[in-house]
């Protein structure tokens, strides 16, 4: 294999034995398997992908979260997923903190913003216009 000019070339032999078992796994694979747990899921890591430079960027956090369907029931996992998305919370470790904590099972979306009370030192919407 020759090299192109000011371009990149993989080699898996000179990759480290971290990157290489990442070597035969695709974001359509990893797609794939999320959608066996449910749509959210397969949302979320669709966007760990398409969010970052390079796809392969994302492969280890879309690797944890399908790993949590190991210690977490498919529906928790989805649940997790879900309010992961609406909270704009695109890691690993957010879904692993909502799993934790049990804010997968609090319902879909977060707790609405309640409105601010009425004071005389606060400026309405009106001020801003």
């Amino acid at each position: 294999m020759c090299a192109a000019r000011a371009g990149h070339v993989t080699v898996n032999a000179h990759m480290p034995k971290a990157h290489q078992r990442y070597a035969g796994i695709t974001p359509a694979s990893l797609i794939r398997r999320a959608a066996k747990i449910g749509n959210n899921t397969a949302v979320l890591v669709e966007r760990l992908m398409r969010d970052r430079p390079h796809p392969e960027q994302g492969y280890r956090s879309a690797m944890g979260i399908l790993s949590l369907a190991r210690r977490y029931e498919s529906v928790r996992l989805e649940a997790a997923c879900e309010r992961a998305l609406n909270i704009n919370a695109l890691s690993w470790s957010s879904v692993n903190a909502i799993l934790k904590s049990g804010l997968d099972r609090a319902g879909s979306s977060p707790d609405p913003v309640k409105p601010a009370p009425s004071h005389g030192n606060i400026r309405g919407q009106t001020y801003y216009q």
